[in-house]
């Protein structure tokens, strides 16, 4: 059954799914069995956001900074991201879900980047919702990566803001409207900088594995009664996931 939302939807929705560790510690279960259920509430989203005619989905899913946990957690953590891509590749193909992925990729295990461009490669020609996993993956280090990509093709005296959204991981991607955290906590942390420069932002204090279909509908509501001004006294009409429109008037 479709989600049905109340108001305009987003082109493209990034999320943050916070809180794995903290909803299995206040259940006095190990940090692990978070991770597991946060993996189950993933696909929940997926299937929502399916649903609500979302085009474009990025999920947080392993970020530069986590590999600072405690090497357990860490290979707990690419046990489960290698074994969802296993699992779930018919649940991609047969929803017609494009998968990508944006970060580093090549500090991953092998296995799991075996799995990834094997599910990447399978899913390559689908065009109905486009899921992008972030792993590995840090705002700032796209940036630099972006500007060593464009010195590397010749680039030496200027790098323009088209440079860098052009070598950026997935430039073909739209801008996120909206950027969803879950866990109570209000902050970025170091996810999509470039292109969230204008997006708007929802804040969740539920825990991540306690999410369903209802919360992401809270969010897309949410997102549907604001007025995105980008810096104009009125809000302007852009096409979704525009990025970086001329300022005409105050904040």
């Amino acid at each position: 059954m479709a989600l049905e939302t109340s108001s305009p939807l987003p082109q493209h929705v990034g999320i943050i799914m916070d809180g794995n560790g903290r909803w299995a510690q206040r259940q006095g279960k190990a940090r692990t069995r978070g991770h597991l259920e946060g993996v189950k509430a993933a696909k929940r989203i997926v299937r929502a956001a399916l649903s609500s005619g979302l085009r474009y989905l990025t999920l947080y899913t392993f970020s530069t900074e986590n590999w600072k946990r405690t090497n357990k957690e860490v290979s707990y953590l690419m046990f489960l991201i290698k074994n969802h891509l296993r699992r779930e590749t018919k649940f991609y193909e047969d929803n017609e879900i494009q998968v990508v992925s944006s970060g580093k990729v090549d500090r991953l295990p092998k296995d799991v980047i075996r799995e990834l461009q094997r599910v990447t490669a399978r899913t390559a020609a689908f065009h109905k919702m486009t899921l992008n996993l972030a792993i590995d993956y840090g705002g700032r280090d796209e940036i630099l990566r972006a500007v060593n990509r464009a010195l590397q093709e010749g680039k030496k005296n200027r790098i323009s803001e088209e440079d860098i959204r052009a070598h950026l991981d997935h430039p073909q991607i739209p801008d996120p409207d909206l950027i969803i955290r879950t866990g109570d906590e209000c902050r970025v942390s170091n996810f999509l900088i470039w292109q969230g420069a204008y997006s708007e932002l929802y804040f969740s204090s539920k825990m991540w594995p306690d999410w369903h279909e209802a919360d992401l509908k809270e969010a897309l509501d949410s997102y549907g009664c604001r007025e995105r001004r980008y810096g104009a006294q009125k809000a302007v009409n852009l096409t979704p996931g525009e990025s970086n429109p001329e300022t005409v008037g105050i904040r």
